[in-house]
């Protein structure tokens, strides 16, 4: 008896739709394409997400999945504070060097996205995820101002990611991060003349 076994036809839609997904957009590539990927029935993307806002849905949340997991285990990896910070762009570093880096699959899928929609709602969601994580760090960094802080490191990210992808810059990482390093420590020093 082979110990091979054929993936199930939701594990083939999901695979089928962060691929194309991912590569193409998830407006513009339709649900026959995906069928057709992934080799089923057209009644087995209905008996496993319903519909294609579902199947986003299912695809965002593998995503968010995979780059909270990403992000959490690299800032676990140090012990001190302005480390773990800064490990959030080393993750976008090796994230861009990758050859298959289209761009922020959570930005992507927000075009032409309608409120309530699943293209609208998971990137929101991990939009919140990843500014609670720089707030966390920059408290733990002694920031006097987390929210400030992290809001500042949010947009350094984000502008990373947009420069990664629009200005097809792979290297923008190092410079997101100098700045980051820049921002965090003159955060300390302001706490430091001031206490």
């Amino acid at each position: 008896m082979s110990s091979d076994k054929r993936p199930s036809p939701r594990e083939r839609l999901l695979k089928a739709a962060d691929e194309l997904f991912y590569a193409e957009g998830v407006h513009s590539v339709g649900i026959d394409r995906v069928i057709d990927r992934a080799d089923v029935a057209r009644a087995s993307l209905y008996s496993a997400f319903g519909s294609k806002d579902e199947l986003i849905r299912a695809y965002l949340d593998r995503r968010m999945d995979i780059s909270t997991t990403r992000l959490l285990t690299a800032v676990a990896a140090h012990t001190d504070p302005r480390e773990r910070l800064l490990s959030v762009f080393d993750v976008q570093a090796a994230l861009f060097a990758r050859e298959d880096f289209q761009g922020c699959a959570f930005n992507r899928a927000t075009a032409e996205a309608v409120p309530g929609s699943a293209a609208f709602e998971v990137p929101q969601a991990y939009r919140r995820w990843v500014r609670n994580l720089f707030e966390e760090l920059a408290a733990a960094v002694g920031a006097p101002d987390p929210v400030l802080l992290g809001s500042q490191l949010h947009l350094l990210y984000d502008g990373g990611m947009l420069a990664a992808s629009l200005d097809q810059n792979k290297t923008i990482a190092s410079a997101s991060r100098a700045a980051a390093a820049a921002l965090v420590d003159a955060a300390l020093a302001s706490a430091a003349s001031t206490g």
